[in-house]
């Protein structure tokens, strides 16, 4: 029984990371824009933008002031990496 709660624990857990990427001599605006690109075992991803400029785009943000990167990552097999950008 504990060794089965142990693998059910092992199999949900998740791991997320956020870092600062970038910032820019530009005032932090209100808007915020993310891209999102979802990978399986690290290397398969398909169709995937996870770029600035999409992120930019998707926020209608003209002047970039901050980039984060966001990676969560589930067991190495499905992994996210989203790009968040904030300005005006």
């Amino acid at each position: 029984m504990i060794v089965a709660a142990c693998l059910v624990t092992v199999l949900l857990s998740a791991c997320a990371l956020t870092l600062p990427v970038g910032a820019t001599s530009n005032p932090v605006g209100k808007k915020v824009g993310t891209a999102t690109a979802t990978g399986f075992l690290q290397v398969l991803f398909f169709n995937a933008d996870a770029s600035i400029q999409t992120a930019a785009k998707n926020g209608g943000i003209t002047k970039i002031s901050t980039v984060d990167l966001k990676q969560t990552s589930i067991l190495g097999l499905l992994v996210t990496y989203e790009t968040i950008v904030t300005g005006e």
